[in-house]
């Protein structure tokens, strides 16, 4: 049964599952999560913790002796299995799907991991566990998402939680639910009352946003340009190297000449060609109405000229190039910056 993280505190309320399943890429998700069910499973005797990893070198036979060993102190079991690539092997899946079929109620199997695909959760495995237990989703939080999750935090420790407030801190940590768990903490410190006005939050937060390219790419094809210099500046504070973000720009812009193309010779998109997923239509045909196929050309022209200065050493300042080329995916720079 697959549950999300804003629902999983009320899923526990119902009573403990002898199997979990939490992936994904957010760690503060699946933190909170992992502590939510040690707290339960220590409150109903569970009170000898086993913790394994899954790597390489691991013996599944070990897993199945945890399982099947009690100590002379304790009548109830917690185990904890992290599998880096939510992959067990040809073993790993045979011995979880027995531990499927026992269900032993004084033992708690807690599995963990990175993001996962439909590969994995089709798996004889996976389903088998999932069908007795639950399956946690953990991917990273951004627009109301965000906001609704710190207005929760906040709320729960005690803080106002104005809008503007969630704003600023959704600014401030975007992508990086740790920090901003951090942060709120710290608010609570320093303002006990819980009532901090705006402007003293802004005083006490750090900036702690973090990005990829590939969150880079979506905000450009919606046309965010203030964002998008955000995104770049945090992208070289991290030491992100200049021919990736290149290599995403130049990919989109494959990608966007294509589309247009197809528009062009009057015919319908097939997004299944392009590997692009319906969530993601909307920003593609966005940008496609902004940019002509002689804005699509002279933007070739800049991404080669880029390519060829960084493979020769000869950029003084790449993210400051960087910047301009993003910029021009998006129509107030193409007032602003000439296109030669």
């Amino acid at each position: 049964m697959q549950v999300y993280p804003n629902r999983f505190a009320a899923s526990l309320n119902k009573g403990l599952q002898p199997f979990y399943l939490i992936f994904g890429d957010e760690p503060q998700q699946k933190l909170t999560a992992i502590n939510q069910i040690r707290e339960l499973a220590l409150a109903q005797g569970f009170d000898e913790r086993q913790t394994l990893m899954a790597d390489a070198q691991f013996d599944w036979l070990t897993l199945l002796e945890a399982t099947q060993t009690l100590s002379l102190f304790s009548s109830r079991q917690y185990i904890e299995l992290e599998l880096p690539t939510g992959k067990p092997g040809t073993q790993g899946s045979k011995i979880l799907t027995e531990l499927s079929a026992q269900n032993n109620p004084d033992i708690l199997l807690v599995i963990h991991g990175a993001k996962i695909g439909k590969d994995v959760q089709n798996s004889k495995w996976f389903k088998a566990l999932d069908k007795q237990g639950s399956y946690v989703p953990c991917y990273p939080l951004e627009g109301n998402a965000l906001h609704q999750w710190l207005t929760e935090q906040m709320r729960t420790q005690g803080l106002n939680a104005s809008s503007d407030i969630s704003r600023l801190l959704a600014d401030y940590c975007e992508g990086n639910l740790l920090a901003a768990s951090q942060e709120i903490e710290k608010l609570c410190l320093l303002y006990p009352n819980g009532n901090p006005t705006l402007e003293q939050v802004e005083q006490a937060v750090v900036d702690q946003s973090r990005y990829n390219v590939f969150q880079l790419i979506d905000v450009l094809l919606a046309g965010d340009s203030q964002k998008s210099v955000k995104m770049l500046y945090r992208l070289e504070s991290e030491g992100v190297e200049p021919n990736i973000v290149l290599w995403a720009l130049t990919r989109e812009w494959q990608t966007l000449s294509a589309l247009q193309a197809n528009k062009t010779a009057g015919q319908s998109i097939n997004w299944n060609q392009h590997r692009i997923w319906k969530n993601r239509q909307g920003l593609y045909l966005s940008a496609l109405q902004r940019l002509s196929p002689v804005h699509l050309q002279q933007l070739q022209h800049k991404l080669n000229v880029m390519d060829c200065a960084l493979k020769q050493s000869q950029v003084e300042r790449p993210y400051v190039e960087l910047c301009h080329l993003c910029l021009l995916f998006i129509p107030m720079s193409l007032e602003n910056f000439a296109l030669n």
